[in-house]
Formats: structure tokens, C-alpha cells, sequence
């Protein structure tokens, strides 16, 4: 069985937060889990993910858009499909729903839609998410949180650097995919706190999986 879970949204929604207190829970329950994330959980994508986010190179979109998916090519051969093999859960943070997110609609690159559809096809290398959690929350509240976290020492990212504007576009196209998906991608209220996310994230995997 595919048991592959995508978690997705904008900075700032508790994505992270959240894959990790669902590892716990189906670890709990006696599954085996791997997290892991997008980009840089490979040796390779380490280093794109340095070209990508660090800031000290700043890639054109198409530049940006064929880096993210060389580091999903390494990650899906590398990590996923040898777990999904094994029959493990695999909870991966962030997948092609954000690169479509990100750079197709954010970056504007969606006059080149069906081009960009066909290479995410061959990056995923046939492993499609058996069920995505979109953590839907205001940008606006997403922001106070991200500059929360800049407060309390974490350090932003390039993406995270992006103007209001980007990462409005960012939310109004995880809604428009949640809009034409026929079932995969799961709406989760993330402006509640910790524990009611938590439990909407474990009724999810109950009511799929169950």
C-alpha cells in the first residue's frame, strides 16, 4: 500500500510541526515512519538546497523551478521509494503540490503550464502521494508566526524573504488545487492551535487508512 503523506502550505503553517507529532502518533501505534523533507534530505540535495535558499545565489525561475526538481529525482529514488518499498509510512514535508505553488503560480511560470506539468511527472518518477495535508491559515497569520520564529533565533530563508505579494500568490494557488483535486489533498484548519490541528491531522489518516 502507498503510504505516502505530503504536507503542504505556506511558511508559517505548522506543516513542520505538525508531520513530526504525526510521526509520533503512528510510531505509537506500532508503524514504521520515515520523515522526511524537500529540498536537501539527500547527500546531493544538501548542496541544492544551498543554492536555493541561502541567499548567497539568487537562481532565475527556471533556474529555481529545474533545481527544485533535480533535489525531488534525488529524494524520490534515494529516500521515498526505497521506504515505500519497505513498507514504511513516509511523511514527506513538502512535495510537487508547493512546487507548482511556488514557482509555477508565485514565480509566474504558468504560461509554460503543461512543459512544467510533464517535467514534475518525470522528477516524481512515478510516486504520487497517496494523500496530501494542506495546512490552509491567512498569509497574514502565517507571517506573525514566521516573524515569531525569527525573534526566538531561527534563521529565514530566501523564500522566506519574499514579499507579502509572493506569498499571497503562494496561498491562492494551494486553494485553487485543493479547488480541482478529486480527493487526494485533505484541507486541514491550520489557524487553530497545536492540539486542534493535531487532532484534525489524526482524524484524517483514521478516516483514509482506518
Amino acid at each position: 500500500m502507498n503510504r505516502l503523506i505530503t504536507f503542504e502550505g505556506v511558511d508559517g503553517c505548522g506543516k513542520s510541526t505538525q508531520l513530526k507529532l504525526a510521526a509520533q502518533w503512528l510510531q505509537a501505534r506500532g508503524e514504521e515512519v520515515v520523515t522526511t523533507f524537500e529540498p536537501g534530505d539527500t547527500s546531493l540535495g544538501k548542496e541544492i538546497r544551498k543554492l536555493l535558499l541561502t541567499g548567497e545565489f539568487v537562481p532565475v525561475p527556471e533556474a529555481e523551478l529545474l533545481l527544485f526538481l533535480a533535489d525531488r529525482a534525488q529524494h524520490v529514488c534515494e529516500v521515498i521509494q526505497p521506504a515505500l518499498a519497505s513498507g514504511a509510512w513516509v511523511l514527506c514535508d513538502r512535495y510537487s503540490d508547493s512546487t507548482l505553488a511556488y514557482q509555477l503560480a508565485a514565480r509566474k511560470l504558468g504560461a509554460r503550464t503543461v512543459n512544467i506539468i510533464e517535467m514534475l511527472t518525470f522528477a516524481e518518477c512515478r510516486v504520487i502521494p497517496a494523500m496530501t495535508l494542506w495546512f490552509d491559515v491567512p498569509v497574514s497569520v502565517a507571517a506573525e508566526r514566521m516573524k515569531k520564529r525569527m525573534q526566538a533565533g531561527e534563521k529565514s530563508t530566501r523564500l522566506d524573504d519574499e514579499a507579502i505579494s509572493f506569498h499571497e500568490r503562494v496561498a491562492a494557488a494551494f486553494t485553487s488545487q485543493f479547488e480541482k483535486d478529486d480527493g487526494r489533498i485533505v484541507r486541514i484548519d491550520a489557524s487553530l492551535n497545536i492540539e486542534g490541528v493535531q487532532a484534525e491531522v489524526e482524524s484524517a489518516l483514521q478516516k483514509r487508512f482506518s
